[in-house]
């Protein structure tokens, strides 16, 4: 699991804590027991790749990643190139076209979208195959959470988008007299009728970002070919 560089001089103290080296024993285990786990151990830090620490301007945090084939790589509701494009992506699309007149995209892949700037990060980082949160409360959570407050504590001026209880209740330490919290339900079929459409999370976090001196996010990023 290789961590850049930027993030791995804030992060190099937690792989070196007892809550990492469990994590680390129930992962060799669980591969020793020949269990399917996504994404694949080189996608894991995609999130932390794809986005530099010093670059972050908009975190949307996920639960945990994808457990169907080919779906996961580490960013929060992307998936790979010619993977059918979840629920949930599809209704945030909807939620794009309505706000910002973003055409619905025919992928799920939204790599240039953190390459602006845009921190794509799940709570937990792992997933056995077909088991949905079978990784949760096994470390990654705390691991999460210290990048969290690492943004919280050293950037200025970030747009934090939770969405749903679960989102919410881990971000609930975000300091918002310096960060714009942006909160509505879950963009799932079986809530996002209750207030995730219509919510304009978009355009609001490009006003504030606009209103703060720095560039807004190009949302539309994500219907260009890929560098």
């Amino acid at each position: 699991m290789n961590l850049a560089a930027d993030w791995q001089a804030y992060l190099a103290e937690e792989f070196d804590k007892e809550y990492m080296q469990s994590l680390r024993d129930f992962l060799v285990k669980e591969k020793e027991a020949k269990k399917v786990i996504f994404p694949h151990s080189s996608d894991c830090f995609n999130a932390l790749n794809e986005t530099r620490f010093a670059d972050v301007k908009v975190v949307i945090l996920g639960q945990d990643p994808y457990h169907g084939p080919n779906q996961a790589h580490g960013l929060s509701f992307s998936v790979k190139p010619g993977v059918k494009t979840p629920p949930s992506l599809v209704n945030i699309y909807k939620e794009l076209e309505a706000d910002l007149s973003i055409p619905i995209a025919d992928h799920g892949y939204l790599i240039n979208w953190a390459r602006q700037g845009v921190l794509l990060l799940n709570s937990v980082l792992t997933v056995e195959a077909s088991k949905a949160g079978s990784h949760q409360k096994k470390g990654w959570e705390t691991f999460t959470d210290q990048i969290i407050q690492l943004i919280n504590e050293h950037h200025q001026g970030v747009v934090f988008m939770l969405w749903g209880a679960y989102a919410q209740k881990k971000g609930r330490h975000i300091n918002r007299d310096k960060h714009l919290v942006l909160e509505s339900v879950h963009p799932s079929p079986l809530s996002a009728y209750r207030g995730f459409l219509g919510c304009g999370h978009f355009s609001k976090a490009n006003d504030y970002l606009l209103g703060i001196g720095k560039e807004p996010i190009d949302w539309s990023a994500h219907l260009q070919p890929v560098e």
